[in-house]
């Protein structure tokens, strides 16, 4: 598999000096498909206190876990805020049907968790509606409309707002002419965290990532190249799926897209010591494909990649080919 461009997302930082788990949406344009937001990993503002000695990553279509290994090297305790940016959800563009949201949550749609050194972690969130850069959360709360844009308990509390409410919603920017709310929720778990000098911690964390999909996949087709590109498809998968998709002897196949933001792994004090990446794809009948070198077979449906002193230049999208029977 080789190296190609990836889509990517920005990192939204929530305090400094700040750790951040970075996570930004994915838009996808097409017909009985289904986008999927990307998450990533701990991240720091660049400084010269704290290193990332190991990071253990596991993805698959079901879960997503990460081990990390931190030094504080500086020689004296280091004190800092670290925060879980939660994808933002919502705006104009946004349909509820359109987007993989894994879990029926407020506020925590990906079913975060932590560990640090084995311990959970108590967070506090923070949450904002956004319209452009103004924080209308208060006129919501004040006029009773969850913040959560997702949740149908939104659109019913609009609907509920009386005529006048409506007609100043509509002039903040929070709802379109036909009530549709265009708000965009920004939501960020945050906890203070100590990194005693000289000792390690570890921080895990877990969650069910947002999984994009369609029903059928172009792969293979002259008129699909961009995906091949984009996941680093190999001749072998392409051929296969081709000679399924003109008829042939071998199943059909629906896509599913996993993404992962590895580039700010890059803003530690040092390269990531030893990273580790396994991918699941979860059945042996399962194609998957993404772009990285080094990559080793090591079991029925797991994958391996394996990186010493490395700075992630580039994000991770995973695609995963599921046959079916087209009849």
């Amino acid at each position: 598999m080789q190296r190609a461009e990836q889509r990517w997302g920005a990192i939204r930082a929530a305090v400094v000096p700040v750790l951040a788990l970075a996570l930004a949406a994915i838009p996808a344009d097409a017909n009985d498909s289904t986008a999927q937001l990307a998450a990533g990993g701990l991240v720091l503002t660049r400084n010269d206190t704290i290193e990332m000695q190991s990071e253990d990553l596991y993805i698959s279509r079901e879960a997503v876990r990460v081990r990390y290994r931190f030094l504080n090297s500086s020689g004296r305790d280091a004190t800092v805020r670290v925060a879980f940016p939660m994808p933002d959800i919502g705006g104009p563009d946004f349909f509820v049907g359109d987007v993989s949201i894994p879990v029926d949550a407020p506020a925590n749609i990906l079913g975060f968790t932590t560990l640090v050194d084995g311990k959970p972690v108590k967070m506090e969130v923070e949450q904002k509606a956004m319209v452009g850069d103004v924080d209308r959360s208060a006129w919501l709360i004040a006029n009773h409309v969850p913040l959560a844009v997702h949740l149908d308990a939104a659109d019913a509390a609009i609907a509920r707002l009386p005529a006048d409410k409506r007609a100043e919603a509509a002039r903040l920017g929070l709802i379109d002419a036909a009530g549709e709310p265009l708000w965009v929720l920004r939501t960020t778990y945050h906890w203070l965290q100590t990194f005693p000098a000289g000792r390690p911690v570890t921080i895990e964390h877990r969650y069910t990532p947002s999984v994009g999909g369609t029903v059928m996949t172009g792969i293979g087709q002259d008129w699909d190249t961009d995906t091949a590109r984009s996941y680093c498809v190999e001749q072998p998968i392409l051929r296969s799926v081709a000679r399924s998709a003109k008829g042939g002897d071998g199943p059909r196949y629906a896509e599913n897209w996993v993404d992962y933001i590895l580039v700010t792994g890059s803003n530690w004090k040092k390269p990531i010591g030893d990273f580790r990446l396994v991918v699941d794809k979860g059945a042996p009948t399962t194609l998957v494909s993404f772009c990285g070198k080094g990559v080793t077979k090591t079991g029925a449906t797991t994958f391996e990649m394996r990186k010493r002193n490395w700075r992630p230049e580039q994000d991770l999208s995973i695609l995963f080919l599921t046959p079916y029977d087209a009849d």
